[in-house]
C-alpha cells in the first residue's frame, strides 16, 4: 500500500486544508504542462493520493488499513525476536580470570604432550 501522506508530503495528522495546499503546490510542481521535466507518473500518484486522503471517509478507511498493517508488522517482528531469557551469552570473566584460565589450559596441554 503506498504511503499517501508521504506522496503529498504531509504528516498523518494534517488538516484537510494542509492536505489541499500541499496537493496544489505539488500538482503545480509536477504538472507536465508547467514543468517539461515532470513525469506523468508523479501527477498520477499525487492525484491518487489526494483522491484518498482528500476525502474524509476514504481517509478514515485508509488510516484504518494503515494502522492494521502496522499492527501486523509489529506482531511479525515480535514473533521473530527471541525472549531475553533464551538468548545465550558467553559467561563473563575478568581479564585476570582469563589469564589464569589460559595458563591452566597451557599447563594441562603441556603435561599431556610430555
Amino acid at each position: 500500500m503506498p504511503d499517501y501522506y508521504k506522496i503529498l508530503e504531509v504528516p498523518s495528522t494534517a488538516s484537510m486544508e494542509e492536505i489541499k495546499r500541499s496537493y496544489h503546490r505539488l500538482a503545480r510542481l509536477h504538472h507536465p504542462d508547467l514543468n517539461q521535466h515532470a513525469l506523468d507518473i508523479h501527477i498520477k500518484h499525487l492525484n491518487q493520493a489526494y483522491e484518498v486522503i482528500g476525502h474524509p471517509v476514504r481517509r478514515a478507511k485508509y488510516d484504518e488499513q494503515r494502522a492494521e498493517m502496522q499492527r501486523r508488522a509489529n506482531a511479525r517482528a515480535k514473533l521473530h525476536r527471541q525472549p531475553e531469557e533464551q538468548i545465550q551469552t558467553e559467561p563473563q570473566m575478568t581479564w585476570m580470570e582469563g589469564v589464569f584460565g589460559f595458563v591452566q589450559e597451557l599447563r594441562k596441554n603441556l603435561k599431556e604432550d610430555a
